[in-house]
């Protein structure tokens, strides 16, 4: 069988570097994306400049983005069989202080993003028979918790889930498995190591999470035939509830 590509968006740093590494360790094609292409480039410094690595700088809020990445991937590679839509940032901030311009840059990044990024994968997919469409939400849209007070984020994140679960009914006759993962806290540089004991007690398992598992669950999601309309929590338990 020839090697599998997937796209994965927000691929230069933190979990989307993770991802890629995950997947290029597991044998398939990685087309990143990223908004500079110096960003890219140190990405596939880092991953150790494998052959089956590309990057398409892009901001992923624009339309035309998604076309000239799914462009570059066919040119490279012959098909996309996997897209993770992992672009994003989180924003925490008591409500009433979100600026217009916070709205307006979650929505861009976070819902936009995603948005067009799967129209031009569900085009795909659904000519060439099948595929898997991956998105990256959050545990605090599943369970908000008033220690990170996020209402946007979870707003938007929470709007990601629901059309997870449409997109898996309207795409199943085409053999595409649409689903989510929602990670924790997940260790990566965004975070500041004085914080550790803070985040630490925000889920039942006493820790934050490594990048390595939330890859462990994308990986099981785009190799899953009969798992489709699924937000899977990676998150220790912090979106079980009230601890």
């Amino acid at each position: 069988m020839s090697k599998q590509t997937v796209v994965i968006t927000g691929a230069s740093s933190g979990i989307g570097l993770g991802l890629a590494r995950a997947f290029i360790d597991q044998g398939y094609n990685v087309v990143g994306t990223a908004r500079t292409a110096e960003r890219l480039r140190e990405a596939a410094a880092s991953l150790g400049d494998p052959a089956g690595f590309i990057g398409v700088a892009g901001d992923v809020a624009d339309p035309g983005t998604a076309s000239r990445v799914f462009a570059a991937a066919l040119e490279a590679f012959g098909s996309v069989e996997v897209l993770v839509n992992n672009a994003g940032f989180f924003l925490p901030k008591p409500f009433i202080d979100y600026s217009p311009q916070d709205l307006e840059t979650l929505l861009d990044t976070n819902l936009k993003g995603v948005v067009y990024s799967s129209q031009v994968a569900a085009a795909h997919m659904a000519a060439r028979g099948g595929g898997r469409i991956i998105n990256i939400s959050a545990a605090v849209a599943l369970q908000p918790n008033i220690r990170v007070p996020a209402a946007l984020p979870v707003l938007i994140k929470g709007g990601i889930n629901q059309m997870t679960r449409a997109l898996a009914l309207e795409l199943s006759p085409h053999n595409i498995q649409v689903n989510a993962v929602a990670p924790g806290i997940i260790e990566t540089p965004m975070h500041d190591p004085a914080n550790r004991e803070f985040l630490n007690g925000l889920a039942p398992s006493g820790r934050i999470g490594t990048v390595g598992e939330i890859a462990a669950a994308v990986l099981y999601l785009a190799g899953a035939g009969f798992t489709t309309g699924v937000v899977l929590a990676v998150d220790g338990g912090m979106s079980s509830g009230t601890w």
